[in-house]
């Protein structure tokens, strides 16, 4: 079977650089899958990419289907035909449905009856008639933003313009809307032709270079690296090539010209960070440096074009570049004629949220929880002092009224520690007005300071209760306060800094003394509510460790409040599951779990056990052993203890019937047990686990 290669080009207008690889990826994945559900075999597919189009290249492509053939089992032989031995409805409807005929029916035996079978082959068809259907992928893609245009119903990351589809060098004429897919596609926007003939699938990247599109972004990606290099090196710069401003950069441009720039040195007086997010956020320039590492007046951009007219494009980009800076100037001057109390006075004015009050009240709230953890974890934050608490609490989002904040928004917080430090106000709480928006993402960094730790969770925690407190919960995909990354950041604080939180005791401390709530039944509901939630964000990470998803179940469900309990415990158990007596511990553990459970139901969990009626030495001795259960904080011990009764719980079991007819030997049977039960269930819910 001969083999050869698909060429699919979808053109678009310009679609935003953060989605393009995403996109063509999703192209890809979605293209392998229509070929194997199609029976077409192929060695492998590329992707090519520009903000203009999205393109995959099939190889070693198949010229045509696998045949297809099945063995069709139907009804029973008695069902099939009837006491004549004629076919029946059944028999004449299972043939049709399969494309066949009574005629093509025979007989085998399948434990002790005959069956009904029919042979089913298809031959397969030519590659071009399949891929006629190949468009198809285009309604499966999904973006995070999408748009309709004209009058079509059709919703994509941008309107389509053009299509090529090539096997080989045959053009297959696919449908697309008011689009048919040909050989000719477009060069660069300013600098290539507007038709541009692939005579070839395999002559794509060539036609292309032809026309000023470097369409392997990989390719165009390491000449621009190459590029910035080749500049640093023969001027003796330091440029950080960062990644991700690499790939926005990749996929903002089809043929990338590297240049250097100047600004005026007196914009160095501007601290670092707003030169660096001027050029890098807001302009998706590279930062240039000296040997030394310190900041020079210049920049490194890449243009979507070669190097024609440079001069002008050099100058574009440093006049845009100077009215930015220009901006930072006017705005950090303003801001030191100002104080802190000026800054502060204005928070009570702004609103947080119309149902929460305003940012003043939010800070008020969140040193209170400060307070109550910092007395909570003292051992561990014992450099806090307890002014730099109460000051932290008052000023920690000051900069959010600075003229340079509102300006530059990602410098929320960093602009806060400089201005800080400048007005004279301690480093540690500087500090933590820097810390406390910390992890910004998912693998972000986490505070380094203690009082930054301290307020980077009690103003995450503030916000997460807050929200809840007025039904504002996450669910699906929506979550417009960011509560899970919230959450999230406030686990990994607590995780990697083993700071313990009890999200039951400790939760209700907190919406008294700080929310005002007393209502008992709000009170239980927020915090099952809240609890479910961390949960669910724990379970994340047990997932990210590698924790069997069984016994991450497990654990969740455990009578522990705290994540760090339940994170020791998942690694015991994963551990313990290795073992060979791991399978009999637990037969023996979730046996009592539903007596346990049983217990509850019937409401005798805390009956007094009276030891005068015990009936066997075996009762004894399980009593006596669930009375020396002594669970603390060491969940390897916890394991250790409970598992050495194995022995004694069976032992129980084989001598003694539970519900006995004596109703205080029962009683007494099930509280021994409801003990053990709740043992365990500071572990995990292990009856949850498989132990098959």
């Amino acid at each position: 079977m001969s083999q050869h290669t698909f060429l699919f080009e979808i053109g678009l207008e310009e679609v935003p650089a953060q989605y393009v690889r995403n996109a063509v990826n999703q192209l890809k994945s979605l293209v392998e899958n229509f070929l194997s559900d199609n029976r077409l075999t192929f060695v492998n597919v590329e992707t090519f990419a520009t903000p203009r189009r999205l393109t995959v290249r099939v190889n070693g492509l198949a010229d045509k289907q696998t045949d297809f053939s099945e063995v069709a089992k139907g009804p029973a032989k008695r069902i099939a035909q009837d006491e004549e031995g004629n076919w029946t409805k059944a028999a004449q409807g299972f043939a049709r449905g399969k494309g066949a005929s009574v005629e093509d029916i025979y007989f085998e035996e399948v434990k002790g009856e005959e069956y009904v079978f029919i042979n089913i082959s298809e031959p397969g068809s030519q590659a071009a008639d399949i891929l006629q259907d190949v468009v198809s992928v285009i309604d499966q893609m999904s973006f995070p933003v999408s748009m309709h245009w004209a009058s079509y119903d059709v919703k994509y990351i941008r309107p389509i313009h053009w299509m090529v589809a090539l096997l080989d060098d045959q053009v297959l004429p696919l449908t697309f809307l008011n689009l048919t897919a040909s050989n000719i596609s477009r060069g660069h926007r300013y600098l290539g032709s507007q038709e541009v003939v692939i005579a070839d699938a395999n002559a794509y990247e060539a036609a292309l270079a032809d026309e000023f599109v470097i369409v392997n972004q990989d390719e165009r990606k390491a000449l621009i690296e190459q590029q910035i290099e080749q500049l640093a090196s023969e001027n003796k710069y330091q440029i950080d090539i960062d990644a991700d401003l690499l790939e926005e950069v990749t996929q903002i441009v089809e043929y990338p010209t590297a240049f250097i720039g100047n600004f005026n040195d007196k914009y160095l007086a501007l601290p670092d960070e707003v030169l660096i997010t001027s050029m890098k956020n807001h302009q998706r320039y590279f930062y240039v440096k000296n040997q030394a590492g310190k900041l020079l007046p210049l920049f490194l951009a890449v243009r979507n074009g070669n190097a024609e007219h440079l001069d002008n494009v050099r100058k574009g980009n440093q006049k845009v570049l100077t009215a930015r800076l220009e901006d930072g100037f006017f705005f950090v001057n303003e801001d030191k004629t100002k104080t802190i109390q000026d800054f502060q006075d204005r928070l009570a004015k702004v609103t947080f949220h119309a149902e929460i009050g305003s940012l003043q009240e939010k800070m008020a709230r969140t040193g209170q929880i400060a307070k109550y953890l910092a007395e909570k974890w003292s051992g561990q934050l014992a450099d806090v002092q307890t002014g730099d608490i109460t000051r932290t609490g008052e000023i920690y989002k000051f900069d959010l009224m600075t003229g340079i904040v509102d300006e530059f928004s990602e410098l929320q917080g960093i602009m806060g520690e400089k201005y800080a430090l400048a007005f004279g106000e301690a480093p540690a709480v500087a500090t933590a007005i820097r810390e406390h928006y910390m992890p910004i993402s998912a693998e972000g960094e986490l505070p380094a300071s203690q009082l930054g730790k301290l307020f980077a969770v009690s103003d995450k925690l503030d916000s997460v209760i807050s929200f809840f407190n007025i039904d504002r919960i996450p669910s699906g995909s929506n979550d417009p306060f960011a509560l899970r990354r919230q959450t999230s950041g406030i686990v990994r604080i607590l995780i990697e800094n083993e700071l313990t939180f009890d999200w039951k005791t400790d939760i209700i401390s907190i919406l008294q003394t700080v929310y005002g709530i007393e209502d008992q039944e709000r009170l239980v509901e927020l915090q099952t509510a809240l609890s479910q939630f961390v949960n669910d964000r724990l379970k994340a990470i047990l997932n990210d460790q590698e924790i069997r998803y069984d016994i991450a179940d497990a654990v969740l469900q455990s009578r522990s409040a705290d994540i760090l309990r339940k994170l020791a415990a998942s690694k015991v158990l994963q551990a313990a599951s290795e073992k060979a007596s791991f399978k009999e511990t637990l037969e023996a553990w979730n046996r009592i779990l539903n007596l346990g459970a049983k217990a509850r139901e019937l409401n005798v969990q805390d009956v007094t056990i009276e030891e005068s009626r015990f009936e066997s030495d075996s009762e004894a001795a399980l009593f006596n052993a669930a009375k020396g259960l002594e669970m603390t904080n060491d969940m390897q011990d916890n394991y250790n203890q409970l598992e050495a009764l194995t022995p004694v719980i069976t032992e129980f079991f084989d001598n003694n019937m539970v519900f006995a007819e004596d109703q205080t030997v029962q009683n007494n049977r099930l509280a021994i047990l409801s003990m053990i039960a709740q043992a365990i269930l500071t572990l995990a819910d292990t009856s949850r686990i498989n132990t098959k």
